[in-house]
């Protein structure tokens, strides 16, 4: 409207320019509700931009070229080797398996014939190397011979494992399994490495069914591992996305630090563990990420804090409120005097125990009063009031107090749920080899092979060994 425009309604009585008023008005509560509708939306993209893999739950991978902040804290020690380390280096062997002497056969001045000059020392120089590999054969011959006694026709057994006029051997099935389901590469290129190393050329099918056969062979084990971790007090989960025959699905695991079982399921949440029907009969304190369906379950809980301290580094960053580095401080404060206390062998009094409970307390009603309830909208919409993340953080860490300071009461509870972001961290690593399973079956195997070995190795046991030792019906069981 312009000034002319105006002037005609103002000159047109008192009644046109209490309507124009009254127009004028509802029109600027419009721009004013739109426009803080939009700057809600770019603090919201904002606060999206501004997330990584150190403030919020993003994978290290989704990060951007610049380097995120790290939350640990300096050492003050130099880069590289430090003073009393034991350092590692190709040492000379004491029973080398070739000797080859090298000659002086003549006198490289004057020409004199020197064999059977006898040297005066002898300089040694030791090369370590693989010698060519190449595939061995093994005939196995039974005799058969008829008794001239009673004429009773005799025949030497085979070995057990000897069952067909041509077949491979337990370490060659063992060496493929290895590479494909441990170093992760795929089916073709294990073929053309075999093909490279041993001059023998592979089927593909041939490497489906010694993964299979191990599959097979590491059913009792799964089974011990499942009903030993029933009984251990504190274990971790987690689960993260997995794509089989192209579709999404999901990988569970369920572990400690001696311990590792995997499953996959079409669901995440509470209708995949009742499927899967492991955690459902769980009674001791399993360690997470606050997914919901968890809690649902007949056990107790601990939160991992790890998570807590990127989120609230997150906040700190994005509002400048000095409530989360405060609770971030804590939260490492009370980690640090319980390890001085393991190391002293002491554990936290009920004095200490109260103290720290009741400075988190205040924290959280700090947080709180930096971070007021949403007000009401002119506008009733249907459902939850949509909180800020700080909010959203304080509730959560308000109502599972509890779970946020398990590991303060139960010296047995972690601090954070590393332990089972480490055991799902290889999962992710093939995925992003191969991309996709391309059934449901090889999955399956994947998943309890990968478990086997994962147990293997936080028990220090060589994992060929422990597949050669499956395939040749001597698995490795964990012991209670």
């Amino acid at each position: 409207m312009n000034y002319d425009q105006f002037l005609n309604i103002y000159n047109s009585g008192p009644e046109a320019t209490y309507k124009l008023l009254i127009s004028t008005m509802e029109t600027n509560i419009k721009l004013s509700a739109q426009l803080a509708h939009l700057e809600e939306r770019v603090k919201e993209l904002e606060d999206r931009l501004n997330k990584n893999s150190s403030n919020s739950n993003k994978p290290p991978s989704s990060d951007e070229f610049i380097k995120p902040k790290s939350q640990r804290k300096k050492s003050g020690k130099k880069p590289g080797g430090q003073k009393g380390r034991k350092g590692k280096t190709l040492k000379m062997s004491t029973n080398p398996d070739h000797v080859v002497t090298h000659q002086v056969t003549s006198c490289e001045c004057c020409g004199f014939r020197l064999e059977e000059v006898k040297p005066e020392r002898i300089e040694i120089r030791q090369e370590y190397d693989i010698p060519p590999q190449k595939m061995l054969v093994t005939e196995h011959q039974s005799e058969h011979k008829k008794c001239p006694s009673c004429s009773y026709q005799n025949s030497a057994s085979f070995p057990s494992g000897i069952k067909l006029p041509v077949q491979y051997g337990p370490f060659l099935k063992s060496m493929l399994v290895y590479l494909n389901q441990y170093q992760l590469i795929p089916y073709k290129r294990t073929v053309e490495l075999i093909e490279d190393i041993y001059g023998h050329t592979l089927s593909e099918g041939m490497l489906f069914n010694s993964i299979h056969s191990t599959y097979e062979a590491l059913k009792p084990v799964e089974e011990k591992t499942v009903e030993m971790l029933l009984n251990t007090p504190v274990n971790h989960v987690d689960e993260t996305g997995l794509r089989v025959e192209g579709k999404r699905q999901w990988l569970h695991v369920f572990c400690n630090d001696k311990l590792t079982h995997y499953d996959c399921h079409g669901k995440r949440g509470m209708k995949a563990l009742e499927e899967i029907g492991i955690l459902t009969r769980y009674t001791g304190t399993i360690i997470h990420d606050y997914w919901k369906p968890y809690f649902k379950l007949a056990c107790r809980h601990g939160l991992c804090n790890a998570h807590h301290l990127r989120e609230l580094t997150g906040i700190a960053e994005l509002t400048g409120q000095a409530w989360p580095e405060q609770l971030s401080g804590l939260l490492l404060e009370i980690k640090e005097t319980l390890l001085e206390n393991q190391r002293k062998g002491v554990r936290l009094s009920k004095e200490e125990i109260a103290a720290f409970s009741k400075r988190y307390e205040l924290i959280i009603e700090k947080g709180y009063l930096e971070n007021p309830p949403p007000e009401e909208s002119p506008q009733k919409k249907r459902g939850r009031k949509k909180q800020s993340k700080a909010r959203n953080l304080l509730n959560r860490l308000n109502e599972h107090k509890g779970e946020a300071l398990a590991f303060m009461h139960d010296d047995r509870v972690s601090f954070d749920n590393n332990q089972a972001e480490r055991d799902i961290r290889m999962v992710k690593v093939k995925q992003k080899i191969s991309g996709v399973f391309r059934s449901e079956q090889g999955a399956k195997m994947f998943c309890r092979i990968r478990g086997y070995i994962s147990m293997a190795k936080k028990n220090s046991l060589p994992v060929l060994d422990a597949i050669n030792g499956a395939l040749q019906g001597h698995p490795y069981i964990p012991q209670a």
